[in-house]
């Protein structure tokens, strides 16, 4: 159930108290470890963190590449990591250090779901943003 909100503070004034608490920790792990051209947007019903078109207009769908997403889902909350996506290198070093910290990792192939955010390594979302460049996501994801 993707949200309608137009803006993020819609988004985020939308969801019930514990819910908006985990994604503005995610939301705040993911600001301050972005890299510089990176830009945050509503799009597809979620917090989107995309390259914007006039960076890189050359996308397959007309679409800015997405290089992170948050979400709000019926049964859990999500957050995209593309760049995870994108390198088996940083999916490995991630699903490791993810399981380091003792918590269950549900993921798919760029999501990873959480229900509580007592239950989630918020850090390490910051630590896997910022260990790609803004040039290495377009080196491996621009084409």
């Amino acid at each position: 159930m993707p949200s309608k909100a137009a803006t993020v503070d819609e988004f985020l004034a939308e969801l019930p108290d514990d819910r908006r608490e985990a994604i503005e920790a995610v939301r705040t792990q993911i600001l301050a470890n972005k890299p510089d051209g990176v830009v945050e947007e509503m799009r597809w019903g979620m917090i989107c963190y995309e390259v914007p078109l006039e960076t890189y207009p050359d996308t397959y769908n007309g679409k800015p590449l997405q290089f992170a997403a948050l979400g709000s889902q019926k049964n859990h909350m999500s957050v995209y990591l593309n760049t995870v996506y994108a390198s088996e290198e940083l999916k490995d070093w991630f699903v490791s250090e993810y399981k380091a910290t003792g918590n269950k990792l549900d993921m798919g192939k760029s999501c990873v779901r959480f229900k509580k955010l007592e239950q989630f390594p918020v850090e390490l979302i910051g630590k896997t943003i910022k260990r790609t460049s803004l040039e290495d996501f377009l080196e491996t994801c621009g084409h």
